[in-house]
């Protein structure tokens, strides 16, 4: 398969935007998608904002230079017509089955037959995606998830999962991109919530229901998993930032695969139900008004 030079990505929210200046990094043209151009220039300025600050604290090797380059490269629409040439898309939006396929379903008008559609996906399985998206075998060969981690810009880990029918030339293909673009695959065969999202969302859980019981504070279970485990941020910390309705979501779809051991715990729920969602609100787990 030929080298991949083009990219479509879907979705300029957060984890779009990510993925799609790490590929403008590594020198891809990349076309953004939004639903409106307003929303994709959105994506575009503030992966602006957040690439320089990430320069200058040194996370990401590159100059002004390097960063103008990217910036220039990355070219914001709200149209599908840009995708006829890409040679990869990689979709990051809700993690919704019905909206993926729709989108799924305009990318095979568009796109040229040997383009790879890819997945961001961090919980559906990549089998049961492209069953409801593609008739042909030839897209469902050319369908892969590639499981990307926030912030995507950053984070090295890119989860690749092989569908039922993904051919072993698309996995190939796949796990070359991500070194390209300086990440490190790993290669997973398709389940729901594939390896990270089981056992993240198992320690989420215990976490939430040891806050549940009194047997920690939220503050002290975060330290703990930080100093004892050497994890950068808490669970708690890390459920803000990935947003607790999206948590609650995955965790709804992992308990549908597997049962008890993934039921949302009830303070969850709470959470969600109030509108403290994290970061994005000013209140989740933790307080950030302040």
């Amino acid at each position: 398969m030929a080298e991949i030079k083009k990219v479509g990505i879907i979705g300029a929210g957060m984890m779009g935007a990510d993925i799609a200046i790490s590929c403008a990094l590594a020198g891809c043209e990349v076309f953004m998608k939004e639903i409106s151009m307003d929303l994709a220039q959105a994506g575009h300025d503030r992966i602006a904002k957040d690439l320089k600050k990430w320069v200058s604290k040194g996370r990401i090797k590159t100059d002004d230079a390097g960063v103008e380059k990217a910036l220039g490269l990355l070219i914001p629409t709200d149209s599908f017509d840009l995708f006829a040439d890409v040679d990869i898309v990689i979709e990051a939006i809700f993690e919704d089955i019905n909206v993926k396929a729709e989108n799924y379903k305009e990318l095979d008008k568009v796109c040229k037959p040997s383009c790879i559609i890819a997945s961001n996906t961090s919980s559906i399985s990549i089998t049961k995606l492209a069953s409801a998206s593609f008739d042909s075998i030839e897209r469902k060969a050319n369908f892969v998830g590639m499981h990307f981690f926030s912030p995507a810009v950053i984070m090295k880990l890119v989860e690749v999962i092989k569908g039922e029918e993904t051919s072993d030339e698309t996995m190939a293909a796949a796990s070359a991109f991500c070194k390209k673009i300086s990440k490190e695959p790993v290669t997973v065969v398709d389940c729901v919530g594939f390896v990270v999202n089981r056992i993240l969302y198992a320690l989420n859980n215990e976490a939430i229901r040891l806050y549940e019981e009194g047997v920690c504070s939220i503050e002290d279970i975060d330290k703990a998993c930080q100093l004892g485990l050497g994890h950068p941020v808490g669970p708690f910390a890390l459920m803000d930032l990935t947003d607790n309705a999206l948590n609650l979501n995955v965790g709804n779809i992992l308990y549908e695969a597997y049962g008890d051991r993934f039921l949302p715990r009830p303070s969850m729920k709470k959470k969600v139900d109030a509108g403290h969602y994290g970061r994005k609100s000013g209140r989740g787990w933790h307080d950030y008004r302040k």
